[in-house]
């Protein structure tokens, strides 16, 4: 007979991560109810049966009954469901928190406005070439409490800001913020707001990465704590950033140690470089080897969605950045590429526009100016997008995808590139980024 521990643990919200969460406390032998406003929601049929259900509402009553609440990263704290346990005193805490409780084996905490899909995988791939046995996850790939199947040597996570924002004292081996951009303010209401939430990563922490380029990342955190930095100019002594030969030449660095030119490696753009750094700062505090970090970047090739080469057509060169769903994420893919092809007169022809999630598109003005030959504007907010940029660069509308692909064949010539990298949200248009890059592949791909 199973033996129920404690009281009750209520998880509100299902999705991946709210099933790994009751399956893991029910596999514990907690007693688990889950609630969920959708009637169906995605999972359902994935937790085990005798689990309490309560679908087509976030259940009050059920929740106030609860010893704790884990909640789903999709749900806002600020319901006033959640809200009404919050002030019976019941605590309310992510599926990270679970799992800090559940293993004393080292976690390296990764989080940031943009790109820490791409510094995870890469971190992962580091561990695994070096021989450490790591599980990677979190906000991305596989849910942080599936993890702990894997009884790995480390946990190497992604986290965003919604799982953040209730996780406390994560006491990471070594944690980043990799950058710092206007990103869901409709959530967190501020810039304030979400810094607060993403800088919950190093309460703590035993070793702090930051970026020197963006001040925003850097914590305020114990004096005794090792920091390293990375950043895209000269590093200081056992700091890592870029040296340039008078070639032109960019070597990633550590001190004044070249290790390894950029054009070495199958990522390109600046943002790529500094990905690269953030990497080898973050491997060096988990203890691998330089050498063995250093031959993973050489075969990485990045992420689907995520600045992905497509294809070179009538030596313009397509990438899809359908991951952009941010202004920090364009901006890092504007400058990045327009930086690289700017010595060869080469101009980017952008596809921009979606759901705005409130953000200032102002910001993107400069990077326009400077790159961009036309920007060619989709989805819901492209009105307000183009009052925000107007006279940086052509401005032209379309209705479909499809369209703004041609429209960008149309205006570019050999050395451009024609980025899709829409600084808003796909749900206007599409069922997520995913399948609005998935179209912009297949329809570069059928350009002849």
């Amino acid at each position: 007979m199973l033996i129920q521990r404690g009281g009750l643990k209520v998880v509100a919200g299902l999705g991946i991560s709210g099933v790994a969460a009751v399956n893991f406390l029910h596999d514990k032998g907690y007693r688990v109810a889950v609630t969920d406003s959708r009637e169906n929601p995605p999972g359902h049929d994935k937790i085990p049966s005798e689990v309490q259900q309560s679908f087509g509402k976030l259940d009050e009553e059920l929740l106030l009954q609860a010893e704790e609440i884990i909640i789903s990263p999709g749900l806002d704290p600020k319901l006033p469901e959640i809200q009404a346990a919050i002030k019976k005193g019941i605590p309310v805490v992510s599926e990270i928190q679970i799992l800090r409780r559940a293993t004393d084996k080292p976690i390296v905490a990764i989080t940031g406005s943009n790109a820490k899909s791409t510094v995870t995988t890469l971190m992962g791939l580091m561990a695994k070439d070096a021989g450490v046995h790591a599980a990677v996850g979190g906000n991305l790939g596989r849910p942080a409490l599936d993890l702990t199947k894997d009884d790995p040597e480390v946990y190497i996570l992604e986290l965003s800001s919604f799982q953040l924002e209730t996780t406390s004292n994560l006491n990471a081996e070594v944690a980043v913020v990799l950058n710092m951009s206007e990103d869901h303010l409709d959530r967190h209401g501020d810039m304030l707001g979400y810094h607060t939430a993403k800088h919950r990563i190093f309460q703590g922490v035993k070793k702090v990465v930051y970026n020197r380029d963006d001040s925003l990342t850097r914590p305020l955190v114990p004096d005794t704590t090792p920091m390293q930095s990375f950043g895209l100019n000269a590093p200081d002594m056992n700091q890592y950033g870029i040296l340039k030969d008078t070639d032109g030449t960019i070597w990633l660095a550590r001190g004044r140690e070249r290790l390894l030119k950029s054009s070495d490696m199958y990522i390109q753009g600046t943002h790529n470089v500094a990905n690269a750094l953030a990497c080898l700062a973050l491997g060096e505090a988990m203890g691998l080897a330089l050498e063995k970090m250093l031959e993973t970047l050489k075969t990485f090739k990045g992420l689907e969605h995520r600045c992905e080469f497509v294809r070179e057509f009538n030596q313009v060169r397509y990438y899809n950045d359908s991951k952009g769903t941010n202004i920090g994420a364009t901006l890092a893919a504007i400058d990045g590429l327009g930086a690289a092809i700017e010595a060869k007169g080469g101009k980017v022809a952008i596809i921009l526009g979606g759901q705005g999630k409130g953000q200032d598109f102002t910001a993107l003005r400069d990077s326009l100016a400077k790159y961009a030959k036309v920007a060619v504007l989709i989805g819901e907010d492209r009105s307000i997008i183009e009052t925000a940029i107007q006279g940086t660069t052509e401005l032209l509308h379309v209705e479909t995808l499809k369209e703004a692909v041609e429209l960008c064949q149309k205006h570019t010539q050999a050395d451009d590139v024609v980025l899709l990298s829409p600084a808003c949200a796909s749900f206007d248009m599409f069922s997520g980024y995913v399948q609005r890059g998935h179209q912009f592949v297949a329809i570069v791909n059928e350009l002849n």
